[in-house]
């Protein structure tokens, strides 16, 4: 099995969907990649892209139409001014045309080259797609891509998730992997995820990549506290953060994130405003990633306020977390989420949210234990915990919007995450009757038995309540 750098589990990303947006994005760029390799993007007449199953019953909701037209554009959304997405997409369609290069652009009509498979899903995954070229000479060229959830892209018979698929010098593909390295090693787990991610870079860099997710993360809830209104998408979710923010605070303003920080550290500390503020911390974060915003994937954009809450919360509310402790929580989270990404699934379409909200749960919960100085096993247990309690969570967003329930279920996430934390620092581990490795297996087979409706296709559960939704 191949090892995956921590760095492909915890990425900056876009809203509002890993596997429905970033995924189909970066296929688009992909099969763009495909046709320039074979000496064949200048000669394309038109490109028709098919979304297949759980792409296209919520593909309009989660923007999976959007991504493709800007991957096929040749957009960065890890570049992209998230500001001007509208007016893109605007000119593309008014235009009729898309720039797949430089120096070539192909007519573009959106009802014919962006086609919904309601009724039929590809074998091999529910997020399945196919890009479908027509060169100027007649002929066409095929390819089939499928989304697995975290902005992960594969064809069918690859076999490879990795961007860079290696080995590394301790690969760790369960709890007991892990806890076997290191006890031989004498190594704390973010010490040996450390070693590890030499395999991709040196740990001065892996250093430096962690603080730099740290400052995406910071700015990316400051910009959530600052923006009021409406959330696009027509169900009329108003945001909640800033007017939160703005009520803790008194209304003061902020012109930097530091000082925003520094407000909130010396502000009060009792439990009920800190469970609070953990609340706005996520909901920050979701209203972003809802509005096609630049936020962390980690390990899914539909989850991606968990790890943010958490880790903010340790930095404004704990003692002494530093740049030290980040990095310990960054490279753990990371670690864990592999363990979920090799043993389970983190695809709603495959799993539910227990999949989504769940694994960032477990990954949070392990690593504000490590970054607290817990033993590895009590990292272990605490990540146990919290996805034990979100076992068969289904995956129901209404009108097919990264929305109701998504955004609530960040905070809730994030509170289980620290409680699980709580427990398990004040547990004597050796004690604990059930494994990470036990969890994860019990999750992946509660994802096989769950049925489809409950899983990002927007047919079940809270998705059928009929719920009014106006025109974007």
């Amino acid at each position: 099995m191949e090892s995956i750098s921590i760095f492909e589990i915890i990425k900056v990303g876009i809203g509002p969907s890993s596997s429905h947006t970033m995924g189909p994005w970066r296929a688009a760029l992909f099969f763009l990649d495909l046709l320039r390799k074979n000496s064949q993007l200048n000669k394309v007449a038109e490109i028709s892209t098919t979304l297949f199953g759980s792409l296209a019953k919520t593909g309009k909701g989660h923007g999976t139409d959007i991504a493709v037209i800007l991957g096929l554009s040749n957009e960065d959304f890890k570049t992209i001014d998230t500001d001007k997405i509208g007016e893109k997409i605007e000119e593309i369609k008014s235009k009729g045309s898309i720039s797949i290069s430089a120096d070539h652009s192909i007519s573009f009509n959106y009802d014919k080259h962006i086609l919904f498979e309601y009724s039929k899903s590809l074998d091999y995954h529910p997020n399945g797609m196919r890009f479908e070229a027509k060169l100027i000479d007649g002929s066409l060229i095929s390819q089939e891509y499928f989304s697995v959830g975290g902005g992960f892209v594969v064809k069918q018979n690859t076999g490879h998730v990795a961007t860079n698929p290696i080995t590394s010098k301790y690969p760790c593909h369960s709890q007991k992997d892990l806890l076997d390295n290191c006890n031989r090693l004498n190594l704390s787990i973010s010490e040996l995820v450390m070693l590890n991610e030499t395999a991709w870079q040196t740990e001065a860099e892996t250093r430096k990549q962690a603080l730099y997710i740290w400052e995406e993360i910071k700015n990316c809830i400051f910009r959530g506290i600052n923006k009021s209104g409406m959330l696009p998408g027509g169900l009329k979710v108003r945001r909640r953060a800033y007017d939160l923010n703005e009520k803790f605070l008194k209304g003061q303003k902020f012109a930097n994130v530091a000082d925003w920080i520094k407000a909130i550290k010396n502000g009060p500390k009792d439990f009920d405003t800190v469970n609070k503020w953990i609340s706005v911390f996520a909901l920050a974060v979701n209203e972003e990633n809802a509005s096609f915003g630049r936020i962390i994937t980690a390990p899914t954009n539909g989850a991606s306020g968990v790890i943010p809450a958490v880790i903010m919360y340790a930095h404004c509310f704990t003692q002494n977390f530093g740049e030290d402790e980040i990095v310990k929580f960054i490279l753990t989270a990371g670690e864990i989420g592999t363990l979920y990404k090799k043993g389970a699934t983190i695809s709603a379409a495959m799993g539910g949210c227990q999949a989504e909200i769940g694994v960032s749960s477990s990954m949070a919960a392990g690593a504000l234990t490590e970054a607290l100085g817990g033993r590895k096993e009590q990292v272990c247990q605490a990540a146990e915990i919290a996805m034990e309690h979100h076992l068969g969570m289904t995956c129901d967003p209404i009108g097919g919007l990264v929305q109701i329930p998504c955004i609530e279920r960040n905070s809730m996430g994030a509170i289980k995450a620290i409680t699980a934390s709580n427990m398990a620092l004040e547990s004597d581990s050796s004690a604990a009757r059930l494994s990470l490795d036990n969890v994860i297996q019990v999750m992946w087979e509660t994802a096989l038995d769950m049925k489809s409706k409950y899983k990002e296709t927007s047919e079940g559960g809270l998705a059928k309540i009929p719920v009014n939704i106006a025109e974007c």
